[in-house]
């Protein structure tokens, strides 16, 4: 039995029936206002493997009842008040692979015999209040992947062993002391900041900046250097208001700390364990903010699925204005323009650790995406350092399309004395590109008014046929970039043959080399191709709010005249099917197979569940799913995706799709829901359990349609002997998961094919 109660809405304490749920065997109660304690009765529930409680208002302590929960595999649980608990109910956990306690009122020392969960990979104990030293029994597990210990009062020194699997380790904000032990050196996601280590010239060079973001934030201590600092979050170096926002483009990973090199502030992020990395946890968006005079500093923006703080270092003392940037940029609904997903990005605000924004909601705050907010507080700098500190507390969505995606998130921070300095704060590379600008001001006017007479001819020869092409992209929000086709058959070399990549169900692809830089995926799209205008532009206006790490990004298009193209990101490896059915450079081995199915199935969830308004690709297959450099999967080609209303699910235009992945259904009666995808990705997982097209007449006359012959073998409990026979290794317990899934995907009812983002949970918690 399986309970998913996330974001529902669904508030008060939690039922006293449910305490006759003795099979459960996974809980989810995430984001919702849930009151009280959390039921002492949970601990009946013997089968229990996953349980998660995180975004509600439950007090503490942990009930006494969960020493009991001897198959509980995976517990999460963020954010308790009131009434402490201590780490004494794990020891008889021993299946635990997963534990997450962050910010749930810990006390305590964490238990010497902790390294008796030798099943253990991820471990947060963040955000509490932990004593004692950390058992060197920890570091030691050899199943641990990710440790998360900051935020505690934690002493001693960091132990001398560690397991080689753990390389992701966040110590910081303890109390830590003494010499760096030797592995040191060979593990990058490790955030030391704010502990009591001390450095020296044998020392100072394994963390460059470190020294400056100890305890005592020694640097420029009693001898400031400045009495101001302005951050473009996330991008480059903006001019804006007569401020000079420095660059802050540093790749952030889960655990890590930044100090520019000239040691006026820094930045330290960690992130949540199984979050989603996002362009080392930044982002950027191409359509501009509104209700702002300064758009270029909310393109880009820093995120953290955890905890995010910025450090002003050598701040002369006295009380300073802080300005915080924030701009959302998530997916907004497209006929009226404002906010209509479920999601919401929920975060704490402190300054100088005291709290100034609580359960921070940008898109609310600023009345819908991309529109600007900015928030300004007063602090007093003291010990010349300044911290600003954006954490998330459990609220809000935790894990569409991934966990992790909506935690914090600042666009620009601007931070300015109220005194009059003592000292000379102006940064002499404002000065002097103050002093180019100058030069450039006088120069300039002359060419330009030269320059303008030549174009005003042209631009009014050229304006009447732009103005017919942009009516094209009328009424499309957010709207596309657009390229010539000028520059699309440049970038193309005249649309060569060995350029071709392919041939969609449109019209020709071919690989592109544009003048910035970027390798990108040209779809031109032929004249016979039953894509008229309308259904092109619709088709850009949908892919253009669609943007996932597993759905393959649209860079814009081209509209001049009859021709229609449009530009994608270039995925190296190609397509699916060519990795297994055809490419025999590249092989996939089963760690490989096993995540870009899970993957996959983000990429559909996302589409059915978090899109407004939500979509059906309607031809999912292994040729529309492409490969990066790192094989991630990305699905494509949206031509074929139809938009739809939750009151529409009959079509009458034409089945689209391709035999073999077409539900019964929707071939048979063009009854069309989100099942329909859920079919042909199962389809799709089973050609990658197998390593074989879904029909194939090389094969004997019972093995020739994938889909019986795997149904026959698991009535015959024979399910791996569908296994691809080339892999000479893979796991039987995730082969026989991702069989079943197929399977279950497949079934002929779609009333019996359960949402794909149910397989996404159960899966990543082992629970199939």
């Amino acid at each position: 039995m399986y309970s998913y109660i996330d974001s529902c809405g669904v508030g008060g304490e939690i039922p006293s029936t449910f305490a006759n749920l003795l099979n459960m065997q996974a809980m989810c109660l995430s984001d919702n206002p849930f009151t009280g304690k959390i039921p002492d009765f949970i601990g009946n529930w013997a089968n229990l493997k996953l349980l998660r409680l995180e975004g509600n208002y439950f007090e503490g302590p942990i009930p006494s009842s969960f020493p009991k929960l001897t198959s509980l595999e995976s517990l999460r649980i963020i954010g308790l008040s009131n009434v402490s608990s201590s780490l004494d109910f794990i020891r008889n956990l021993k299946k635990l692979t997963s534990l997450i306690l962050r910010n749930a009122l810990i006390t305590g020392s964490i238990p010497s015999d902790i390294g008796e969960l030798q099943h253990l990979q991820n471990l947060d104990l963040s955000f509490n209040n932990l004593t004692g030293q950390i058992p060197s029994a920890l570091f030691t597990i050899s199943s641990l992947k990710y440790l998360i210990l900051g935020n505690n009062s934690l002493s001693g020194t960091i132990p001398i062993q560690k397991s080689e699997n753990l390389m992701n380790i966040d110590l910081s904000y303890n109390f830590l002391s003494g010499s760096f032990p030797p592995w040191v050196r060979t593990i990058e996601p490790l955030n030391l900041v704010a502990n009591n280590f001390t450095f020296d010239k044998s020392n100072v060079s394994l963390f460059l900046g470190l020294n400056c973001l100890q305890r005592s934030f020694p640097c420029s201590r009693s001898s400031p250097r400045y009495a101001n600092f302005a951050i473009n979050c996330g991008g480059p170096v903006v001019f804006a208001d007569g401020i000079r926002y420095e660059a802050e483009t540093s790749s952030l990973g889960m655990a890590s700390f930044n100090v520019i090199d000239t040691e006026k502030w820094a930045v330290s992020n960690v992130g949540s364990i199984t979050d989603v990395v996002v362009a080392a946890n930044k982002q950027s968006s191409l359509e501009p903010v509104r209700n702002t005079n300064s758009p270029e500093l909310y393109q880009t923006s820093r995120i953290s699925a955890g905890s995010l703080r910025y450090h002003g270092l050598g701040l002369e003392n006295g009380p300073y204005t802080v300005n915080l940037l924030f701009a959302e940029t998530a997916l907004r609904d497209q006929s009226n323009h404002t906010w209509e997903s479920l999601r919401r990005r929920v975060f704490d605000i402190y300054i100088q650790g005291t709290i100034v924004l609580k359960d921070f909601d940008i898109s609310n705050e600023a009345g819908g995406v991309n529109r600007a907010i900015t928030k300004n507080f007063i602090a007093t700098v003291s010990e010349n350092h300044l911290e600003i500190h954006l954490f998330w507390a459990g609220k809000g969505t935790c894990c569409i399309p991934q966990p992790g995606s909506y935690g914090p998130s600042i666009s620009a921070i601007s931070v300015v004395s109220n005194f009059t300095p003592n000292i000379s704060w102006i940064d002499p590379r404002t000065a002097n590109e103050n002093r180019t600008g100058l030069i450039v001001g006088v120069a300039v006017p002359v060419g330009v008014v030269t320059f303008t007479l030549i174009l005003i001819f042209v631009v009014f020869y050229m304006r009447r046929k732009k103005d017919d092409d942009e009516k094209e992209l009328v009424g499309i929000g957010p709207r596309p970039n657009t390229f010539s086709y000028a520059e699309l058959r440049a970038a193309t070399d005249e649309f060569s043959p060995s350029n071709k990549l392919g041939e969609g169900g449109f019209g020709p692809v071919y690989k592109g080399n544009l003048s910035d830089g970027r390798i990108v995926a040209v779809k031109r799209l032929s004249v016979a191709s039953y894509q008229g205008k309308s259904q092109f532009v619709t088709e850009i206006a949908t892919i253009s709010v669609v943007q996932h790490r597993n759905l393959v990004k649209l860079y814009g298009c081209c509209i001049e005249g009859n021709r229609r193209l449009l530009v994608y990101e270039y995925l190296e490896n190609k397509s699916l099917d060519q990795a297994l059915f055809g490419n025999k450079d590249l092989h996939l081995d089963w760690p490989t197979r096993f995540r870009i199915c899970l993957a996959t199935a983000r990429g559909l969830a996302y589409l059915h569940e978090e899109s407004r308004p939500r979509i059906i690709h309607r031809d999912v297959k292994a040729s529309n799913i492409l490969l990066d450099a790192e094989l991630c999967p990305k699905i494509s080609d949206f031509g074929l995706a139809k938009l739809y209303d939750d009151k529409k699910t009959h079509i009458s235009t034409q089945v689209a799709g391709t035999i073999g992945y077409l539900a019964p259904e929707y071939a048979m009666r063009g009854h069309l829901t989100e099942k329909a995808d859920v079919f042909s990705f199962g389809v799709v997982a089973l050609e990658i359990v197998s390593g074989r097209p879904n029909s194939d007449n090389r094969q004997d006359n019972d093995e020739i349609y994938l889909l019986e012959w795997a149904w026959t073998l698991y009535e015959s409990n024979q399910s791996l002997g569908l296994v691809d026979p080339t892999l000479v290794e893979f796991d039987e317990t995730e082969a026989l998961r991702m069989i079943r899934v197929g399977l279950l995907c497949t079934q002929a009812s779609p009333m019996m094919r359960p949402p794909i983002c149910i397989f996404i949970e159960l899966d990543e918690n082992h629970c199939l």
